[in-house]
Formats: C-alpha cells, structure tokens, sequence
C-alpha cells in the first residue's frame, strides 16, 4: 500500500539527485532528459524488465510539424493538434496544457531519434479518428514492445541506472511537503531506502487497481484490463497525501477491439478504413466510427460482451504494418471467407442477418448516406472479397486523470502552489483527455508521457545542476 510518511528529517543510505519511480516510457524519456542536463539519475522499476503499459501499446505518438511529416508531404501544426484534442475532449482539457504537449511533442520525438537513434517513420497512409492530419509517428515495427526495448537501450548507453524487481512502497516527505526519500521491497522481501533530491513520479495511473475504476469508471469495472497491474494509483494517491491536486480522475482510454481470448490488440483502422462491428446475432449496434475508446462500453453491453470487426483484404494489407496484427494472423484467429454467408459460419453468427449488415452497409457507402446511429459513411470504400472478421471485446487500457501539473511537469497543490520537488508524467500526471472514455484521441497516453516526460526531466535535471544557492 502506497504510504508518505511524514518527518523533520531522515538520514538515507544513499541519495541520488533525481529518483524516477517507473520505467515505461514516460519515466525513460525523463530519465535521458535529466541525464542530459547533467543529473545522476536513478530509474526505479518493480518489473524484472521495463515494459509497463507502453509495451502493451502500439507505440505510435502523435506529433505534429515533425520533419517526418513535411518528408511524406503533409500539412500539420501544433494548434491545428491542439484544436483536435480539444474538439474531441468537448474543451474539457486545461487549454494551457494541451497547447504545451502539442509544442512540445515534435522537438521531442525529433530529439529521441538525433539525440538517440530511435528510427521514427509517420504512418501515411490512414488517418486515425479525430486526427485532422496523419501524425502518428512510430518505429518501424509499430510497436509499444519495439518502443520501450529502444527507450531501454538509450537509457543504457547514457549511463543511467534502472534498479528493476524494486517496488516503491513509501515516501518520506518534511512539512512543507518536500520529499527526502523513498521505501522500496524487492521480491525476495529484503527491503531498501533512498534519497532523493527531485522525485520525478512515472508510474502510471490506477488502471490495475480495481476498487479505484469501480469508484471512477463504474462502466468498465469488471472489464478486461488490458494495461500494467502494477498501475495501482500509487501516484495518485501520494500525490494527495502530499496536498497535491488531481483533475478528471474519471478520464480513460478503453478499447472496443481486442482479440477475445488471445488478447491481441486489433488496430481500429480496421474500422475507420471501412469495416464495422456486429454482436453476436450478426447485427450492428453502434455508431463505430465516433472512436475505439468509447466504443469499449458499447462492446461490453452486448450479450457475453463480445463482438465481430469485420473487414476486407484491402484493410487487411494496411493493418499488416502493426506487428500485434501479423500476430494475430499467425495464431489463425483472423477468420477469411468469400462471401458474407460462408464468414458468417465462421464467426457462429446467423448467415441472414449477417448477410443483411452486409448489404446495408453496402448500400450507406453507395448512397453516402448517415446510418440510424449516426455514423457517415460518405466517401468510404465498400468491402470487396475476400473478407475478414475477428472476435474482440472491450477492454481498459489506462486511466487519463491524475496529478495537476504545471509547464515543467511539477505537481501542484490544491491551492495552486508547486510541491517543492515533485513531478508527474505519464499517466501519474492529469492527460488531455476530460472527463470519460469520450475524450480520449489515439495516442494521447503517449503524447503526455514523452511530452510532459522530456520537460519533468529537463527542470528536475537543470535544479540540481545549479548550486542550491543559485
């Protein structure tokens, strides 16, 4: 259980000038950030190995004006990616803090590839939900796993330690809400204490701790979880011990497209490039199209809280880019047929109603008309033998509330005060997706964390550089 203890002062074993606690990619990206201004640095991680949630991710960060864009000829900018997060979160964000990770977010990913050989291409040839422009910006085998292995090796070569199998279970903080030092346990039970002179808190949100999504996203509480469960909201819930401030504690990003049972994320361009999703009687219940966070509810609502993704060969080629799509191909649970009737005894699903979802699609996309659930289908290719479908489920994937932090990552109080020498990125810090499922925009998870990341690790960094007397 997450404990701040509160002392005059304590006396640690060692101290190390910034502490990060969490080695996904928020806390790598904060860590070279540091080193690079100069800091001895000090990476906690309870896994044997970093991964965290980013190696459950696709690994795509979206960034706008990079030169990976104006490379494949396209027009973006920040403030058009501010208004997008903006529009899609109904202006729930703080304005402020969306215009600051929009800025930042193309320096940043052009500094991880100069600076440290991360080999970044833009995805051009769909567009994600929301997205005015194609900026989602990966490696080139698309994924979170490829992500964090190349963050890790990066934080090798600089010369940063990450001490893995370490939980951090306490913080020691004096009355102004200074933090000296951390408790951690290892899983042999041998227990530890550092010192820290900046604490940069990168260890997610509360995803994994199921008592906290029942109280703030009672509609995915007994979904599957498809984050870290290590993610316990310990930053969240130091952070309020210390008198911090937390913002849209309810905010998340679901998923209505994961391979049910292999557990194999499915790319919703599955969707946007043309397919749909039918329940298990072979029917449409949604509008898809609105985004594959919210449409994790709408998936979980139907009978055993499954459903079909149903597309072409067409949509197939374009998804093969994503490793976690070849995958699932390679265990044979992507189904093939070549008409709808034949799919349809695939999927166990009745042929006629099947057969009917076809036909009706076919006519929306020839009429470019607007469906019953409000979905456009103007100017959206119509699906050509042979065909596919997937069986999936709706799935939690991280929480988007957290700390309130300010332009450098540092959390702040209630009152609006900065704590002296505390940080939160990642999921630990308060994203820019509102309130619910319905804010969230593809890539917002790791757009805070590499942002608010780099900038928590140039501050924490640039503080002990500098004489204290300074």
């Amino acid at each position: 259980m997450a404990e701040v203890h509160r002392v005059e002062e304590k006396t640690f074993e060692f101290e190390v000038p910034v502490v990060i606690v969490g080695a996904g990619a928020a806390g790598l990206v904060a860590a070279l950030a540091a080193r690079e201004a100069g800091a001895d640095v000090l990476v906690i991680e309870r896994d044997s190995v970093p991964r965290g949630s980013t190696a459950l991710s696709a690994g795509l960060i979206p960034a706008p004006g990079t030169r990976f864009q104006k490379a494949a000829g396209i027009e973006d900018s920040p403030g058009l990616f501010a208004r997008d997060i903006l529009a899609k979160a109904h202006d729930e964000p703080d304005g402020d803090q969306v215009a600051l990770v929009t800025r930042e977010i193309g320096p940043a990913i052009e500094w991880l590839a100069d600076n440290h050989g991360l080999a970044f291409s833009v995805i051009d040839d769909f567009t994600y939900p929301g997205h005015s422009a194609r900026r989602m910006h990966g490696l080139p085998q698309r994924s979170g796993e490829e992500l964090i292995d190349a963050l890790r090796q990066a934080a090798e070569a600089a010369g940063i330690e990450i001490l893995c199998d370490a939980h951090v279970t306490d913080l020691w903080a004096d009355a102004t809400g200074r933090v000296l030092g951390l408790g951690l346990v290892r899983p042999d039970g041998s227990t530890d204490e550092v010192g820290c002179g900046e604490l940069i808190l990168a260890c997610n949100g509360y995803g994994g701790n199921k008592a906290l999504v029942a109280e703030h996203v009672p509609s995915l509480s007994d979904a599957l979880y498809f984050g870290h469960e290590g993610n316990q909201g310990d930053a969240i819930l130091w952070g309020e011990a210390l008198g911090a401030a937390s913002r849209h504690l309810g905010g998340h990003q679901g998923h209505g497209s994961v391979a049910h049972p292999a557990g194999i994320l499915i790319s919703w361009a599955t969707v946007t490039e043309g397919g749909f999703q039918v329940n298990l009687n072979g029917e449409r219940f949604s509008n898809e199209a609105k985004g594959y966070s919210e449409q994790a509810a709408e998936v979980l609502r139907q009978p055993e809280g499954l459903a079909y993704t149903v597309f072409d060969e067409r949509i197939a080629g374009i998804v093969r880019q994503f490793e976690d799509f070849r995958r699932a191909e390679a265990m044979g649970i992507i189904l093939t047929a070549d008409t709808p009737e034949a799919l349809a005894e695939r999927m166990n699903v009745p042929s006629g109603m099947l057969a009917e979802t076809f036909a009706e699609v076919s006519r929306l996309k020839a009429e470019g008309a607007r469906d019953g659930f409000g979905r456009d289908f103007s100017g959206v290719a119509d699906l050509a033998a042979p065909y596919h479908a997937v069986r999936v489920t709706g799935a939690l994937f991280h929480t988007q509330g957290g700390l309130v932090v300010d332009d450098a990552a540092r959390v702040l109080t209630r009152d609006g005060a900065v704590l002296p020498n505390l940080y939160a990125t990642g999921g630990a810090a308060c994203g820019v997706s509102g309130k619910d499922a319905s804010g969230y925009l593809s890539g917002n998870g790791l757009l805070t964390a590499v942002a608010l990341g780099r900038l928590a690790g140039q501050a924490a960094g640039r503080r002990v550089a500098i004489p204290a007397s300074a």
